[in-house]
């Protein structure tokens, strides 16, 4: 089983449509959407490689305009520095 650290994941501030490598994103996918104790998908790592392959369409823009502003920069400001 392929695990989301393993991805090389093309996130990006702006989405877009797989062209390449669409077939071997739609194989990354669990079988099917399940709710399991109030949590999609069965386990963090199915839900992570979910949320790669969102990101991957959506884009960052998209997703940092969900929620306060003031924790996304917290979680940024959190990274290990390089």
């Amino acid at each position: 089983m392929m695990r989301s650290r393993d991805v090389d994941w093309g996130i990006r501030r702006r989405g877009r449509a797989w062209v390449k490598n669409a077939l071997e994103r739609w194989e990354l996918t669990p079988r099917k959407i399940e709710m399991v104790s109030g949590k999609l998908f069965y386990n963090d790592e199915q839900r992570l490689m979910m949320l790669g392959m969102l990101l991957e369409n959506l884009g960052v823009d998209a997703a940092v305009r969900m929620g306060d502003p003031n924790i996304w920069r917290e979680a940024i400001e959190a990274l290990p520095k390089r």
